[in-house]
């Protein structure tokens, strides 16, 4: 064969993988390169959505992690939910299944019980948690003085409305419970025998069956949940909104974070600055800071992925 007939043979196997792929080629070009290389370029201008951008340099940058008061409670406080958050959650969603599929009668609606919340709107069920846990009138509260317990602020006091928000989570742990579910249940029996018969105890069963046969589910709970977390923005603002009595109509200007900057998170900075004070530049920042660190977590725990597996060894 010719070397011009074995060049035109691989140039139409390139045009057709390239015809094939071509629906994954144009919708990562404009839903993720363009976008991203448009970030980076406002993210060095001054731009306010009306008027030409004009060059800045590194000013934007500058006024963020230096001027603007309000990045680095945002950003420890999103850290806090993506390490804590996400930990409750995958520890409390093998929880929950490792119950239903233990549970001998009545599975099916226990199961429909732990789903159900997560069915609820995100900003209903905020409500209800601020509803439920207002320090004055809430029921949680009224119960726990009747039992002689103290009566934490919730989403009014800095030091608890992060925890608050953490139970809100919580109780919305239907997704999990289901993926867990599938994933405890395709463990193979076999192994479990063969684990009894050697004497391992139910702790030693989890960690060494268990767990290893559940590894990829477990991982793919955390990355996605840290990428959620990463977006954590309607919750924590409706908490504030509510615990601050602070419900108004469309167009007044709200400052998130209440009470004391604690339920605020970076995504509510990149609404702020862009779309309540026009300062696109500044914005477009702070929506690289979180796309950097959620790749560094993503790496990370991929990376950390073969030591879940070999928890056994």
């Amino acid at each position: 064969m010719s070397t011009y007939t074995l060049r035109s043979k691989r140039r139409r196997s390139a045009l057709r993988t390239a015809a094939f792929m071509s629906p994954w080629l144009i919708g990562f070009a404009v839903f993720f390169a363009y976008p991203l290389i448009s970030t980076v370029y406002f993210s060095f201008m001054q731009y306010d959505g009306f008027k030409p951008p004009t060059w800045t340099g590194t000013d934007n940058w500058s006024y963020v992690f230096t001027d603007y008061p309000m990045f680095w409670p945002a950003l420890r406080n999103t850290l806090w939910l993506v390490v804590v958050m996400v930990s409750c959650r995958v520890v409390f969603g093998i929880g929950i299944g490792l119950l239903i599929t233990k549970i001998k009668t009545g599975a099916g609606v226990f199961r429909t019980l732990f789903y159900l919340p997560y069915l609820a709107p995100p900003v209903a069920a905020t409500m209800a948690f601020a509803f439920l846990l207002n320090p004055g009138t809430g029921p949680v509260n009224s119960l726990l003085g009747d039992l002689g317990l103290p009566t934490p602020g919730w989403f009014n006091d800095a030091a608890w409305s992060k925890p608050a928000l953490t139970m809100l989570a919580l109780w919305g742990i239907g997704d999990l419970m289901v993926i867990f579910m599938a994933a405890l249940l395709d463990v193979p029996k076999e192994q479990y025998e063969a684990a009894e018969l050697d004497g391992a105890s139910s702790w030693q069963r989890f960690r060494f069956v268990t767990l290893p046969n559940i590894s990829p589910i477990v991982m793919f709970a955390v990355v996605t949940g840290v990428i959620q977390t990463m977006q954590y923005y309607t919750q924590p603002l409706v908490a504030g909104k509510v615990a601050s009595g602070v419900i108004g109509g469309s167009g007044q200007q709200f400052e998130p974070g209440y009470p004391d900057r604690s339920t605020l998170t970076l995504p509510q900075l990149v609404y702020n600055l862009g779309f309540q004070r026009f300062d696109y530049g500044s914005a477009c920042v702070i929506a690289l800071v979180l796309f950097a660190l959620a790749m560094a977590f993503t790496a990370l725990l991929m990376r950390r992925r073969g030591g879940l597996i070999q928890a056994g060894d």
